[in-house]
């Protein structure tokens, strides 16, 4: 028995000095980076690794209404309608089905097989909710998907008149300014803790819990940042020469499509301040929004883009402007 209790002490005791390592009083703690930011990492080098959609061309994944109007007979063609039940009945195209936000994923998974589809296109008022949910199913997998450019907007005078119309103006035209702002020193990412051990797991738990929130909470107007330009940080999605051309005080440039990579400069964006950006339709910026909050950055899109301060300006320069060129009578159902 005593040498029994013996071999038990001498085997056990290394084991629980190793564990003590870990776990005692007097343990060494993992670096911070590593223990705080472990999910944050997988789940980006994740993304990054599987398309790198938000950098890429394909992260604006937008179609214009002339394209969608084409194509109302093609079955390769799917259009998903996210206003609201009372606007759809109002006046909705011919075929499109009636899904409420919060219901997307549980319609890609289980009422269609989105892989039937060359193209499933989101509809909403103005293009920019659906640009947003556009991003969030193309990190979900469904390579597919793509918005309507404008929304309703873009397809009849009535439903611009609703949207695109009343929010546009050059209210802030005398507040631009041409100089470059420089981009903070690179830093830490941000920290997400969904529990979940795979970079899958984390990237559908992240998914779950965006699809519940509103896209109204992730849009700011114009007149907030103008009002209150020290509360944000300002990220100018758009090209350096439309940058120079005229921007919101203080934003800074992001070049379109390949900036926001860790290997390039995703990581020069604060964790402890509310991202706003913005471009020019406010539907490619939506889509980064959407991106930078799933991977755990407060983000939001700036409503209706540089078009809601600086519209006539735009189309004088020759930028994305929303214009009446932009608004067709095509047919609904109502």
């Amino acid at each position: 028995m005593k040498n029994l209790f013996l071999y038990t002490v001498l085997f056990f005791l290394p084991l629980a000095i190793l564990t003590s390592s870990f776990t005692g009083k007097n343990e060494t703690p993992l670096p911070q980076d590593f223990s705080d930011n472990f999910e944050t990492e997988q789940l980006i080098q994740y993304l990054e690794s599987n398309g790198n959609f938000i950098n890429s061309t394909a992260s604006g994944a937008i179609i214009s209404a002339d394209e969608v109007k084409k194509n109302l007979k093609n079955e390769k063609y799917h259009l998903i309608d996210i206003r609201t039940d009372t606007w759809f009945a109002y006046g909705h195209i011919k075929g499109a089905n009636n899904v409420l936000a919060p219901d997307l994923l549980d319609y890609f998974q289980n009422k269609i097989n989105p892989s039937d589809f060359d193209k499933v296109i989101l509809i909403c008022y103005s293009g920019q909710s659906a640009a947003f949910y556009t991003s969030y199913l193309r990190l979900a997998g469904y390579g597919n998907v793509y918005s309507m450019k404008w929304g309703m907007s873009s397809w009849r005078q009535d439903f611009a008149e609703n949207s695109w119309l009343k929010n546009i103006s050059d209210d802030h035209v005398s507040d631009l300014e041409t100089t470059a702002n420089n981009k903070p020193a690179k830093g830490s990412l941000p920290i997400i803790s969904t529990g979940k051990s795979s970079p899958e797991e984390i990237l559908k738990e992240r998914l779950q819990v965006a699809f519940e929130k509103p896209y109204k909470d992730f849009a700011v107007t114009a007149a907030d940042v103008f009002a209150n330009p020290q509360q944000y940080f300002i990220l100018n999605y758009s090209s350096a020469k439309n940058y120079e051309l005229g921007h919101i005080k203080g934003a800074v440039q992001y070049e379109p499509f390949g900036s926001l990579s860790t290997a390039t400069e995703l990581t020069t964006l604060p964790t402890d301040k509310k991202i706003v950006v913005y471009d020019e339709n406010g539907q490619t910026a939506a889509a980064v929004a959407a991106y930078l909050n799933i991977i755990g950055y407060d983000a939001a899109n700036l409503a209706y883009g540089s078009n809601g301060f600086m519209n006539k300006e735009m189309s004088k320069k020759g930028l994305d402007a929303f214009t009446a060129k932009e608004i067709n009578m095509f047919p609904v159902v109502e």
